[in-house]
């Protein structure tokens, strides 16, 4: 058995074992979801959605994002990890994502190559 062939079997056996897995992260859309990922790093779930309601009450898509400065991201999420980092990072990707895709939402981009990891 090749090595890809044994990889997509012990995937069909992870789907069947555990169909649906929880996300830990408190989110409403894709977009608030890989905001939520980004800000895990260093931190723990539990404070990423402690910080995270502020934050997406203000900017819950790209468009709204990019309309913050990273002052204000970094105001609301300053509790967590790398939080200076993080606010420019956040800022970024949602100007990334708005310049690459046509300003289209996140859950579109399932379907694109460059986010084929990006499956919930």
């Amino acid at each position: 058995m090749k090595r890809s062939e044994k990889a997509e079997r012990i995937v069909a056996m992870l789907e069947e074992l555990y169909p649906e897995t929880p996300v830990p992260l408190d989110h409403q859309n894709d977009f608030q979801l890989l905001v939520a990922v980004l800000m895990s790093a260093q931190t723990t779930d539990v404070k990423v959605n402690q910080v995270t309601p502020a934050l997406f009450a203000k900017a819950p898509t790209p468009e709204a994002m990019v309309e913050l400065s990273v002052e204000t991201i970094l105001n609301d999420i300053r509790q967590v990890g790398l939080a200076p980092t993080k606010a420019k990072n956040i800022r970024r990707l949602s100007e990334l994502l708005l310049e690459r895709h046509d300003g289209s939402r996140a859950s579109e981009f399932r379907t694109s190559r460059k986010f084929t990891w990006c499956r919930a």
